[in-house]
């Protein structure tokens, strides 16, 4: 490798090795939220209930015995206002039909709470607060288009994008870092050896 190529190949390293260390100081606290966060959401299934609630059983697993959406629906709302707080509201974020359990699940836009009912008979079966929801809303950054009232997610796009180019400049800088000392090592080695081979050559 000339000198010249030596001196590219440094520089190089020096710009990645600044690039990979401003990255990590500006986006810590982000980084350290999605490595938390993620490992809490892959656990929220073992959790013994403390992130998400077991599915309940319901009475029947026949469509033709439940009772329409309609009545359970109405039924929730009931609950919800009866049972945690009147002022709560009772706009939907999602119905989650579970046929193979007779179960429908109501789970509510509002402070993240679910209410499990038996399809067919309407009673209740559990009332959850949906932790894994809040920390997945963390996870993606949509928690600051929760609190903040934005409909279209945007601060969950920006967010995504930066995190995104963030992890993948980490990626490449990190690898480079890696491979780039070797690549130099190797290349001043061949150097050497081609040194001693047209000595060896001089001196015969």
């Amino acid at each position: 490798m000339s000198e010249k190529n030596r001196q590219q190949q440094a520089k190089l390293l020096r710009i990645f090795r600044k690039i990979h260390r401003v990255t990590g100081a500006l986006l810590f606290i982000f980084f350290f939220f999605i490595s938390i966060s993620g490992l809490l959401l892959a656990w929220k299934k073992n959790s013994n209930g403390l992130l998400l609630a077991k599915s309940y059983k319901g009475t029947s697993t026949d469509l033709k015995d439940w009772l329409s959406i309609d009545s359970l629906h109405k039924h929730a709302c009931q609950i919800l206002h009866d049972s945690i707080s009147a002022d709560l509201s009772t706009e939907l974020e999602r119905i989650d039909i579970r046929k193979d359990k007779g179960m429908v699940k109501f789970v509510f836009a509002d402070q993240f709470w679910g209410i499990q009912l038996d399809g067919a008979t309407g009673k209740l079966l559990h009332i959850e607060r949906r932790r894994a929801d809040f920390i997945e809303k963390v996870h993606d950054g949509s928690i600051i288009d929760y609190y903040t009232g934005l409909s279209n997610n945007e601060f969950k796009l920006i967010y995504s994008t930066i995190m995104g180019l963030a992890l993948l400049a980490f990626t490449i800088t990190g690898f480079w870092l890696w491979y780039g000392p070797i690549q130099m090592r190797r290349s001043n080695q061949g150097d050497t050896s081609a040194y001693v081979r047209k000595k060896s050559l001089t001196k015969t």
